[in-house]
Parts: structure tokens; sequence; C-alpha cells
């Protein structure tokens, strides 16, 4: 019987660009000792390197801190096939900044641990992730805040998969292609195949929980 390799799902958040990273892991990919996972933005990275005595040392960015932090795991834990998500806190917040595990359930993590910090932001006053980590606010940078950018990337992913989006291509019999853009407090979101568009409200964590809730969206 032919043994599958070991590999699991990896997921952090980018505190530059706010897209959540999904990176599958082989063993067999780290046989060069040092493997990094890249955001797509090219300005955050997770870095996973064997020690000496062959255990995993990861480097994750923080969403809440300046910093990336460091952890060690050994492969058993890092590999394990069992269900369930390990989870990685930021030492000083307690913040989850990065999930292990199966794919799918590390994708549940993911958007749980979403609402829970969009509730954590909301009870401590604090309308965005950029002061927890003591940056400027700025209108023009709200698709860098790492929440609004995953509510948004999960509603829209859901409103589509229930085909509860229509634009001028839904009337066709056609499926749009949707994108997004955070801009001075609002979030426009287009059809990038026929030009349709809406534009909502997006300044902050009350505005968030608005957008997760929509059970349909209409673009004109």
């Amino acid at each position: 019987m032919k043994l599958s390799p070991k590999e699991t799902t990896l997921a952090y958040r980018c505190p530059h660009c706010g897209a959540t990273v999904f990176s599958l892991v082989g063993i067999f990919a780290l046989s060069g000792d040092m493997l990094k996972l890249r955001c797509s933005c090219g300005k955050s990275e997770a870095v996973l390197t064997y020690t000496s005595d062959r255990k995993l040392r990861l480097q994750i960015p923080c969403i809440a801190c300046p910093k990336p932090h460091y952890y060690t795991l050994g492969q058993n834990t890092f590999f394990s096939r069992e269900e369930g998500v390990f989870r990685l806190p930021c030492p000083y917040t307690g913040i989850d900044v990065c999930f292990i595990g199966k794919q799918e359930a590390v994708s549940d993590a993911v958007e749980v641990s979403n609402e829970a910090l969009l509730k954590l932001l909301k009870e401590s006053g604090m309308e965005d992730i950029s002061r927890m980590r003591g940056e400027e606010e700025d209108d023009d940078l709200r698709s860098e805040n790492p929440i609004l950018d995953d509510v948004i990337q999960y509603t829209l992913c859901a409103l589509k998969d229930e085909e509860a989006i229509t634009c001028r291509c839904t009337e066709k019999g056609e499926v749009g292609a949707y994108a997004y853009r955070i801009h001075h407090g609002r979030v426009t979101v287009e059809c990038e195949t026929c030009g349709a568009m809406a534009v909502l409200p997006m300044a902050g964590v009350n505005s968030a929980e608005d957008f997760l809730g929509l059970t349909k969206l209409d673009l004109e």
C-alpha cells in the first residue's frame, strides 16, 4: 500500500494587505530546511525552518504587533491528521495569528476567529486593527485592515455560492466576476465583466457586521 506524504494547511492573516494566506505544506517541501509562505502582496511571509533536532520553527506575522512571533512545534503536532485545528496565538493579545490543520477545518477556524476579533474590537472601542498595531489611521488605507478584508471576502464568496449577487451578467444567465475596493469609509463591489457596481458603508466594526449580515447584493 502506498502511503500519502504528510501534509497540512497553514493559514495566517497578512497585516499589510489584509488577506488570509492559505498554504498547503508537505513534509517533502521542507526538505531544504526552510520554506517561505509569502502573501501575494509581497509584504509579508511566514517562514518555516527545521531545527537541528528536526523540529519546526515558525516565524508568523502578527496583525496586532509590528514584529512577527516565533513558535517551535514537533513534526507530529504540525502534521497531525487528527480532526481539529492547532492555533498559535499572539503572546501579548491572545489573538490567534496562525491556524494549522485540515483545509476545511482551518477555513472554518479563520471565519470564527474573524467574528470573535470583530467583537473584541467593538468591545474595546477600536474601529480598526491599525490602532492596536499603533499605526496612524487613514481612510484611504482601509483595505489594509485585515478584519474588514476578511469579512468582505467571506461575505462575497458566500453570497456568490448562494447565487445571491445579481448584476447584468446574471440577468443573462451568466456568472459575474466580482472584485471590491475599500476607500474613504466605503466599499465598492464591482463586476469586472459587466461593470455593474454597488457602494456600501465600510468605516469600521459596525459597518463590517452589517456587511456580514447581507443576504442579497444587487449591483447596478
